[in-house]
């Protein structure tokens, strides 16, 4: 079942990349006591992916700050040491974005977002969505049609607030 509007972010634990290499962090730790954008990716590097969605968070950043955002957070179904060389080379540092890998799809399987991409050769990945959070709560949930690339934009969420 897909997460909706007034559910609670389920429990999991992600990675991240920090300076000192890998290291795991609870949902608890991203979104209890904050206002959080999350946007969620099929694939770090991939075209849309490494064109526009995180250029986009990254560019409306102070933008959603402006609006009471607290955090912005990128997840993707990707390890930590992708994510890690994935915000490298888009110069995006922590304090602009936080990149959460899901490695093993836990959260994004949680949340009901998966979808099959192994006819790319990409196995099980999230969809692309955006949602607004507020201490663990969804309050705005924005989820793409199959490649697609409209609602979940940080331009579409920075009007919803």
């Amino acid at each position: 079942m897909t997460i909706k509007v007034g559910d609670r972010i389920p429990s999991a634990s992600l990675g991240m990349m920090t300076p000192d290499g890998p290291r795991p962090v609870s949902t608890d730790d991203v979104f209890k006591g904050k206002t959080v954008a999350l946007f969620a990716v099929p694939g770090a590097f991939t075209p849309t992916c490494s064109a526009r969605h995180l250029p986009g968070f990254k560019d409306k950043r102070a933008d959603l700050a402006g609006k009471g955002v607290d955090t912005v957070a990128c997840l993707s179904v990707n390890d930590p040491f992708v994510m890690g060389a994935w915000a490298q080379s888009q110069d995006v540092s922590a304090d602009d974005i936080v990149m959460l890998a899901d490695g093993n799809g836990e959260l994004t399987r949680a949340l009901g977002l998966s979808m099959d991409a192994t006819g790319f050769g990409m196995g099980e990945r999230s969809q692309r969505y955006s949602m607004l959070v507020k201490d663990g709560v969804v309050e705005q949930l924005n989820i793409e049609q199959g490649g697609e690339f409209k609602v979940s934009s940080a331009e579409h969420l920075l009007a919803q607030l």
